[in-house]
């Protein structure tokens, strides 16, 4: 009995141990996406101001439209940046930065730029980490579409695939990894040690040509 007990506790030990080294993994991973975030956005708005200002003198409809843009991105990103528990986002929420996201994009790239959001009512209370939708679009236009002279489309889709969520992000760019604005691959790195650190290996990001 007494053989048996110690076991247990260094079983427990061990465990909280794990435990414990997994939580500190997953806030080095939360702090550096949101150090990425901090970077992205600033840049993000000022092109955005800058835009709306220009569109003032120009086209004073479209600069309106931006500005209300703006202001859904940033209501609805507050939120999530100030949610401490990652698996307390919705997809609901991560979609409602996404449209008027690529909303002002349309407006700054015209008609380079078509974009599709195709998700289902029923699914925007599905549990989603923050920020890694809007990260992958944004790689998929500053890496696939905006090198291209013609632009091309990008797609979010949600649904449903043998009882799991999938999400996925598509765009008629240049392709992964031909862009002469190729990244570091520091951000889907990110992403799936998120992935792996919250679901283990229920959950996975695979990256493919369209």
């Amino acid at each position: 009995t007494y053989k048996g007990q110690k076991l247990a506790e260094v079983k427990a030990a061990v465990a909280t141990e794990t435990a414990e080294s997994e939580q500190l993994k997953r806030q080095v991973v939360e702090a550096r996406m949101a150090a990425m975030q901090a970077q992205v956005e600033p840049h993000f708005l000022f092109n955005t101001l800058a835009s709306i200002d220009h569109l003032i003198e120009t086209d004073a409809p479209r600069a309106s439209q931006m500005q209300r843009n703006l202001i859904a991105l940033l209501r609805a990103s507050m939120p999530s940046m100030r949610e401490s528990d990652p698996t307390a986002q919705t997809l609901g929420r991560e979609i409602a930065v996404i449209r008027p996201y690529l909303e002002i994009l349309k407006v700054r790239m015209e008609d380079r730029l078509q974009a599709t959001v195709d998700v289902p009512n029923g699914l925007l209370s599905a549990e989603f980490p923050s920020m890694m939708i809007q990260s992958l679009v944004e790689n998929a236009i500053k890496h696939g579409l905006e090198p291209k002279a013609e632009g091309g489309r990008i797609t979010v889709k949600a649904e449903i695939v043998h009882g799991k969520l999938a999400v996925t992000v598509a765009d008629t760019g240049l392709g992964f990894g031909k862009a002469a604005t190729a990244g570091t691959g520091v951000g889907l790195a990110n992403i799936r040690e998120r992935i792996k650190l919250l679901y283990g290996d229920r959950a996975s990001m695979t990256v493919a040509d369209n």
